[in-house]
């Protein structure tokens, strides 16, 4: 573990003082707008947190997984979202009081409008039916919104969110839509694919800007009140391991875009993966952060991303917040392939995450894990992985990060006292080979432009920073999109899915295999990191914490503290903000595939509670809990 800097530990003695008022809410899924995930509260501290106890648990009823809804609590009510409904329960108790029955939720869950324009407050909750508006006092449709109180056909996999009476979701077929918070009317349609009249458009090669996928959106958006900036992180475009029918860096895939909330014009953008191949799509709410330097703040906005690395940005120009370069990296012999001959990457912080391996850093922890690792290296043939490795045909490679992280949608912590961007990152590969397959089985995502006439707005370009112009022409090897001749390629994994030991989930690179990290937000240096989640079975060993994955993030407050539960030994955790040091922990009924939150209760308490629905892309044990804990 790094040593703490003098300034750090000053920051921590005056936070107190910065912190002048506490919010009794937490009024969105990363407790701001800006989605810092930071609260203001400090009634739990480092000084008392081991006293942390169970203060109720709630049952849905649900157990399918991916319960990963945020926890909205407001004047002492709490909201949120599972597979089986909107529910609201007394924040303090866990006692239900009232539940919208539906299927068909947003994953991530709903959004809390406080109200305006003469109208009270609403949620915002996807549903079997489409986008619903529905009464915060007694869980009924609000009528007067949209048809009947529901946009038809809206589907979302994270929560919407707000600026003023402009609602931002998810629109589908490559597409971000705004509409009216009080009659839900349409206001504005921002296109993901750059269009014809674009200059963007030259990032997509030959004629795959006339095929119909385009990219889209699955995660968290942000906003920043102030500028009136809605900040919009964009999935990749087709297939998640092979680009052949769309060449080109192909914009706005893979982009981090601030939008003006107010007409849906593009202010600025940075791509931070070119043509991507590897299923590393941004989805993490992108968190807002103010950069201390040379006696002035700059207002920034930080993402973690699937490559573990860290990208921040000054939120008002696009500006790289410590400088970015493009480095070379391989390129493809795969048919019908193309790739960029440069990714990008921020000076500082370093990357957070592991992106390459080598045949001497496989995993030694246990002589069996040795043995499995080492015998899948020789029996395929594999060799030492580097940054944005293109995938090859029949020939297996491994990759780092694989393609759930890194990082992934968690997001960064912003403790603004502290100075510091807080994130969880694991170490877990993929690996395999490409292989021709049959015509029509595509991926997830994406989509046709609206047809001819639909409201659109175009790309504004203003303050844009990043490298807009055309990519290099095709090489000889690339077949162009929407020939007869084009190959469709899929990503074939010999065995165990991700490149480790499957049983047991342990990675075969050497720990740590999952990690929380603290960056000096001034500076962009690492302050600390430590190893984040462990295996019973080789604390039994007396092996040292190896790290765990981890899906999900945490929160951080004024109390300096993190409190996490996202990695797969189902351990919730307080942690201390300032040196990573460890203080609590609970075992949970599954693990906490989610991001916590804090509030004061009606009976003036602190409380912390998390949804623990574990399933998810790493498989883990299900529950249908929400639990919180308060000290008694």
């Amino acid at each position: 573990m790094k040593k703490v800097s003098f300034a750090l530990v000053l920051a921590s003695a005056m936070a107190a003082m910065v912190v002048t008022s506490a919010q009794n809410n937490w009024s969105n899924f990363g407790q701001d707008p800006g989605a810092t995930k930071f609260s203001t509260l400090s009634q739990i501290n480092t000084d008392n947190v081991a006293k942390l106890t169970r203060a109720w648990t709630f049952h849905t009823g649900d157990t399918s997984g991916f319960f990963e809804s945020g926890l909205i609590v407001i004047d002492g009510v709490m909201y949120f979202s599972a597979p089986n409904g909107v529910y609201a329960l007394d924040a303090a108790t866990g006692q239900q009081i009232w539940k919208y029955e539906t299927t068909g939720t947003a994953r991530r869950g709903p959004y809390y409008w406080p109200g305006g324009s003469g109208v009270g407050p609403r949620i915002f909750s996807q549903t079997e039916n489409g986008l619903a508006a529905i009464d915060p006092k007694d869980g009924k449709i609000i009528t007067s919104f949209g048809v009947n109180g529901f946009i038809a056909g809206l589907r979302m996999t994270s929560p919407p969110v707000a600026y003023k009476n402009v609602l931002v979701t998810q629109g589908g077929n490559s597409t971000v839509k705004a509409w009216d918070t009080v009659t839900g009317e349409s206001r504005w349609v921002l296109n993901l694919k750059a269009q014809p009249d674009d200059p963007a458009s030259a990032t997509w090669l030959g004629d795959s800007l006339k095929t119909a996928g385009g990219p889209g959106l699955w995660g968290y958006f942000s906003v920043d009140i102030e500028r009136g900036l809605v900040f919009v992180p964009v999935e990749k475009v087709g297939n998640d391991y092979y680009g052949g029918p769309n060449h080109g860096n192909n914009l706005y895939s893979d982009c981090l875009l601030a939008v003006d909330a107010n007409t849906g014009k593009i202010k600025w953008y940075q791509q931070l993966v070119h043509h991507d191949i590897w299923d590393f799509d941004l989805a993490a709410p992108p968190a807002l952060v103010d950069v201390q330097r040379g006696g002035r703040t700059i207002p920034g906005v930080s993402l973690i991303t699937k490559m573990g690395i860290m990208f921040v940005f000054n939120r008002e120009t696009g500006e790289p917040m410590y400088g970015m370069e493009e480095r070379p990296v391989p390129q493809t012999t795969a048919k019908g392939e193309w790739t960029s001959p440069t990714q990008p990457f921020p000076l500082k912080p370093e990357p957070l995450a592991r992106m390459s391996l080598k045949k001497e850093e496989l995993a030694k922890v246990t002589p069996e894990l040795e043995a499995h690792c080492k015998g899948l290296w020789e029996k395929y043939n594999l060799s030492d992985a580097v940054p944005y490795m293109p995938w090859k045909e029949k020939q297996d490679i491994v990759l780092f990060p694989g393609a759930v992280g890194g990082g992934n949608w968690q997001g960064v912590m912003v403790n603004k006292p502290l100075g510091l961007m807080i994130t969880n990152v694991h170490n877990t590969g993929q690996w395999g080979h490409l292989e021709e397959r049959t015509a029509g089985a595509g991926r997830r995502g994406g989509g046709a432009p609206p047809p001819a006439g639909a409201a659109t707005t175009a790309a504004g370009g203003a303050g844009r920073t990043g490298r807009a112009g055309e990519p290099p022409d095709l090489p000889e090897n690339v077949v162009a999109p929407g020939t007869s001749t084009a190959p469709s390629m899929n990503k074939v994994t010999p065995e165990g899915g991700r490149f480790w030991d499957a049983q047991h989930k342990y990675s075969c690179a050497e720990p740590p295999w999952g990690e929380l990290i603290a960056v000096n937000a001034n500076t962009g240096d690492v302050a600390w990191r430590i190893p984040l989640g462990e295996y019973p079975e080789l604390i039994a060993k007396g092996l040292k914490p190896t790290g765990a994955p981890s899906l999900g993030g945490g929160i951080t407050t004024a109390g300096n503290l993190v409190f996490i539960g996202a990695t797969i030994d189902g351990i919730f955790r307080a942690i201390d903000a300032r040196n990573g040091k460890e203080l609590w922990r609970e075992k949970l009924e599954a693990p906490a595939h989610s991001i916590p939150s804090t509030y004061i209760g009606k009976d003036g308490k602190q409380y912390v509670a998390v949804p623990a629905g574990g399933g998810g892309f790493l498989r883990s044990p299900t529950s249908d809990a929400v639990i919180a804990w308060r000290i008694q």
